[in-house]
């Protein structure tokens, strides 16, 4: 299959949140849950929105930039409840920014 910039973006924000995941996993495992799971969908949600067409595979990649927003909105959480240090979120938020300018021109 060819490459898929905003799948591979997908990938690498995983690698941005193994450092985080590690450091909420040891303080809050529910918290950790949740961050690990909308990630995730972020990733399966593309992924499944290129296979598909029309309206459905926007209605994928809305989900997917729904997810965008949770992980952002469990990284903030996890920074105010001391869990992580805004230090340990950089490169995941930046390539946040990444996903959602790419999701929101796919699903407009």
């Amino acid at each position: 299959m060819t490459r898929f910039d905003c799948l591979d973006a997908s990938y690498e924000l995983l690698e941005d949140l193994h450092g985080p995941l590690e450091k909420i996993r040891a303080r809050d495992s529910r918290l950790y849950t949740q961050l690990r799971t909308a990630a995730a969908s972020i990733s399966l949600n593309i992924a499944e929105g290129r296979a598909r067409a029309g309206k459905d595979k926007r209605h994928l990649w809305r989900v997917a930039l729904g997810s965008t927003e949770e992980v952002q909105s469990i990284l903030h959480v996890a920074v105010r409840l001391r869990d992580i240090t805004d230090a340990d979120t950089v490169a995941a938020h930046a390539t946040l920014d990444r996903l959602r300018g790419m999701l929101w021109r796919m699903t407009h």
